[in-house]
């Protein structure tokens, strides 16, 4: 599931941000400052941020310029008012990726966070794989013994969490926080059914195992 972070002090826009790229099958997480942003940041991949440049603790390009300096690669979209080539130029000399001046249209803005995910996805395998499970990540498709599976977009996402960590136990925790957004309520079933769903279309022999008071596991028992 491709993972956006939406950094946006005014709340109205930022709803309206959030409302629009979730609309169009993103998973995405929110924040109103950097310090918020920073915490959720650390520890969760996101293919793309799209970042305001004035915040009230800051201006966003020091804080990526920062980040960037530590390594992190994940690309950047700034939003600003600001629409001197000054200011562009620096928003890409400290690290951004793409720059939009405000006001913009949604579909814009949608397709330019689309586009820049596309780049991110590069960094990621190609294709996973296990036994005759085979995820094709370019593609998005998902076959079991050369059979094409048809999976909505979180069976999907559960299914290359599990396959990228085989063999291992995932807590339900780490699937919630890594295939659905803040909205999840982590007290719910929502993982047990998506693994369900997932299970019925994998068929036998049986793939996913459940983990006893802890999540599940892909793999040979």
């Amino acid at each position: 599931m491709t993972r956006v972070m939406v950094v946006e002090d005014d709340e109205n826009l930022r709803l309206a941000l959030v409302t629009q790229l979730r609309s169009t099958g993103f998973v995405v997480d929110e924040a109103g400052d950097i310090a918020t942003t920073d915490r959720l940041l650390r520890g969760t991949h996101h293919d793309c941020v799209v970042f305001d440049r004035m915040l009230p603790d800051g201006d966003a390009i020091e804080y990526v310029h920062m980040r960037r300096q530590l390594g992190w690669r994940a690309p950047v979209l700034f939003l600003t008012a600001r629409d001197a080539l000054a200011d562009r130029i620096a928003g890409f000399e400290h690290g951004g990726d793409d720059y939009l001046v405000k006001p913009f249209v949604m579909a814009e803005l949608t397709e330019r966070v689309a586009n820049l995910c596309h780049r991110s996805a590069f960094d990621r395998p190609s294709v996973l794989q296990h036994e005759d499970l085979v995820m094709d990540c370019a593609r998005r498709e998902v076959r079991r013994a050369g059979v094409l599976l048809t999976l909505t977009n979180k069976e999907y996402a559960v299914l290359e969490y599990l396959l990228t960590r085989a063999g291992l136990p995932v807590k339900r925790a780490d699937l919630i926080e890594h295939c659905w957004d803040e909205q999840a309520d982590p007290m719910s079933n929502v993982v047990d059914v998506v693994v369900k769903r997932l299970r019925r279309k994998l068929k036998e022999p049986e793939l996913i195992h459940a983990v006893r008071g802890l999540g599940y596991r892909l793999g040979a028992r």
